[in-house]
Order: C-alpha cells, then structure tokens, then sequence
C-alpha cells in the first residue's frame, strides 16, 4: 500500500494598515475591483457576495482612511448615475496587486526553504497536542513483545534514550504499532520518581533516564523538578519537599527520574 504523502504549504495574507486600523485588504481590494468593472456599488456588493450596505459602509471607511478620495459617487444623467473609481483608486489597486505578486513569491520561497515538509509536519503535530500530562516525548518504535494479554513496547528518544511502556495487546492494535513507525510517550510528572547515587543499585523498575536538574521549584508541600535528558528531552516529577531534602536536590545536581512501564501511555499521529 503506497505511503500517503502529506502536502504541506505554506500560506498567508497581508493588508495596509493607518494608524493601527486596516485600510485595505483583499477583500476590500475585491470590492473596488468589482466596483470598477461595474460602476455600481449594487453589482459590486453582489459580485463578491455582502450586502448592500455593507458595500456601502466598506468603501466609505476606506475612503475616510485614503488622503485621496477612492471613488465617487455620479448622480442623475442617462446611466442614472453609479459609482466610478478615481485614478488614486486604481493606483491603490495596481500597487496592491504588486505587493501581492511579491508576497506571494516570498511564500513560495519559505517553501523551498523548509526542506523535508513531512518532519516539518509531524512537529507541528506534536507541538499542537493538548493533553494534561507535563510528560511528552517523540521517539521510534524499535521493539515489541507480545504476551498473553499485555504487550511490552520499547520507544528510541533522541539522544540514546529509550522508553518502555507496558500496553494491552488490543491497544498495539488499535494503534498499528509496528517496529518503525513513529510515537509518543506521555508520562505524568506525578508518576515519576527521583532517585539520586542509584549507581550500583538494582530497581525492578523499567524505566530509568539520568541528567541534570535545570528547574527546581519548591512549594508549601511539594517540589517541582525538571530533569534534562541526554538529546535535549527533559522530564518533569513532582515529590514532597522532605524527599527533595532527604536527597540533597538542588538545580545542576545530578539525578535519576523512575517510572514504571505500566505508567506509560502511548501514542500516534
């Protein structure tokens, strides 16, 4: 089956503003635009697709905003009058659609310039998850074995760390997980354990990433630590302030964050 292939583009949009307030936009843009081929504010407000009045409200902003009258207004006649655009409107129109035609070029550059547009993708992803726990990392499926009921996955993080996470064999398949694809970790802060001196020591827990504490908040009762990782990746636990005490933390000590696999959920795109 043929790997879908995301499209990532970039977009944007731009107006010309006067003292903090918008003056023209595309959509005003549009209106004179249409005003011009019609020569009647009614034709105009229906060709792009508003009202009467708010045709009407619109241009009379942008022409309290211009230095120079837009537009004016021709009453009576055999035509029974209609609106005509001025030269100054015109021009405003043909240097907005320069600047359009730049702006656009510029977009089509940062394109070329973000390189591989599906990493590019996945981070955005990341970043735009919303979840309660403090705890979330990026990494690979590198391994995954299959009990009787419960599945035990292994995820590679940057920098030569890895998490494990114990899962039901139903969840490996809900998830499609499989050795290579991309995953995510998420670990409350308050499932993590800090440990320090632990060199030497055997713990029946699966999950132990060393660093150094780079935040360290103490409040009536608890502390809040975070721990950066090899590769850049912190972790954050929450511990009492007797245990902080009792372990000599302080922000640039070495420690340990602990956690069980079980306390691991995983996680896909």
């Amino acid at each position: 089956m043929a790997k879908k292939v995301t499209q990532l583009e970039v977009s944007g949009s731009f107006s010309f503003k006067k003292t903090n307030i918008e003056f023209l936009g595309s959509d005003r843009i549009a209106l004179l635009e249409k005003i011009d081929e019609c020569g009647s504010i009614t034709k105009a407000a229906k060709a792009v697709g508003i009202c009467y009045k708010t045709a009407w409200d619109t241009i009379d902003a942008i022409n309290n905003l211009s230095d120079k009258p837009l537009f004016v207004r021709m009453t009576g006649g055999k035509s029974g009058g209609g609106t005509v655009l001025t030269d100054e409107g015109r021009e405003v129109i043909r240097k907005y659609k320069i600047i359009q035609e730049e702006h656009e070029k510029f977009l089509s550059n940062l394109e070329d310039k973000m390189g591989n547009a599906e990493n590019l993708y996945r981070f955005l992803k990341r970043i735009s998850m919303k979840v309660s726990a403090r705890n979330i990392f990026s990494g690979k499926v590198v391994k995954i074995v299959k009990g009787a009921v419960n599945a035990e996955v292994t995820l590679a993080l940057k920098g030569g760390d890895s998490i494990v996470s114990i899962i039901t064999n139903e969840s490996v398949e809900t998830l499609a997980l499989k050795e290579g694809i991309d995953a995510y970790a998420i670990i409350k802060a308050s499932s993590v354990l800090i440990g320090a001196d632990l060199n030497g020591t055997k713990i029946s827990t699966r999950n132990i990433l060393c660093g150094n504490i780079i935040n360290f908040t103490r409040g009536a009762v608890n502390s809040e630590l975070s721990l950066e990782l090899s590769g850049g990746n912190t972790i954050s636990a929450v511990i009492t302030n007797e245990s902080a005490i009792e372990l000599g933390l302080s922000e640039g000590s070495q420690a340990s964050a602990i956690f069980k696999a079980s306390d691991v959920i995983l996680g896909i795109s």
